[in-house]
């Protein structure tokens, strides 16, 4: 069973992640369907598709756009699955909506993605916790270290380019590569800010 331009991918665990934990408890953080920030954004692959040839392979656990399992209600009230559903746990996921493959523990873009993590804020001034449009390349790919921008390089980034995930704990922002648009350089005494939150949920350690 393989489609012929999709992967068919199931959840790594539930659709949502509705809870933290907290020492020894769990805090429920979401009850609406509607928050796409609750959506689970690991997948397994279960086929690759037909038309293409990519890198990622069967079993891998992937990082994809949070509206390939998430849910809504018509018109009418109704539960409905997204367009992504094709039948019990599994669904269609498109290329385009793929960003981050992990195999042997070790995590790679996928496309034209890459990821940024975001730095402290050095500003005594503002209640801002981290630098805007600012941050250190933690995953990079083929036409970024084309142009001699590498993990690790400090880099500027358009605004409303990013989109927030959890990876192993840390808090990273998902971007295209043309999203960066300067290179600082390699960081220095730049600290990478991550708050306490993102090591307390179900996404830590997903590729272990």
């Amino acid at each position: 069973m393989k489609c012929v331009f999709d992967f068919i991918i199931k959840p790594l665990g539930n659709r949502y992640e509705n809870e933290v934990t907290v020492g020894d408890k769990k805090l429920i953080i979401n009850s609406s369907i509607e928050s796409f920030k609750s959506v689970n954004n690991f997948a397994v692959v279960v086929e690759t598709p037909l038309a293409y040839k990519t890198e990622i392979q069967k079993g891998d656990i992937v990082i994809i756009h949070h509206n390939v399992f998430r849910e809504f209600y018509d018109m009418r009230g109704q539960r409905k699955n997204s367009r992504s559903f094709f039948k019990e746990d599994l669904y269609f996921c498109s290329l385009d909506q793929v960003y981050l493959y992990n195999r042997n523990n070790n995590w790679y873009s996928f496309g034209d993605r890459c990821f940024v993590s975001p730095i402290k804020s050095n500003n005594d001034y503002t209640l801002d916790k981290e630098q805007s449009l600012i941050g250190i390349l933690k995953y990079g790919n083929k036409s970024l270290e084309a142009l001699k921008i590498n993990p690790g390089d400090l880099i500027g980034f358009t605004p409303n380019s990013e989109w927030e995930f959890v990876v192993e704990g840390v808090k990273v922002y998902c971007m295209k590569s043309n999203d960066i648009v300067i290179k600082y350089g390699h960081k220095e005494n730049e600290e990478e800010y991550n708050p306490s939150w993102s090591s307390s949920g179900r996404r830590v350690n997903k590729g272990s």
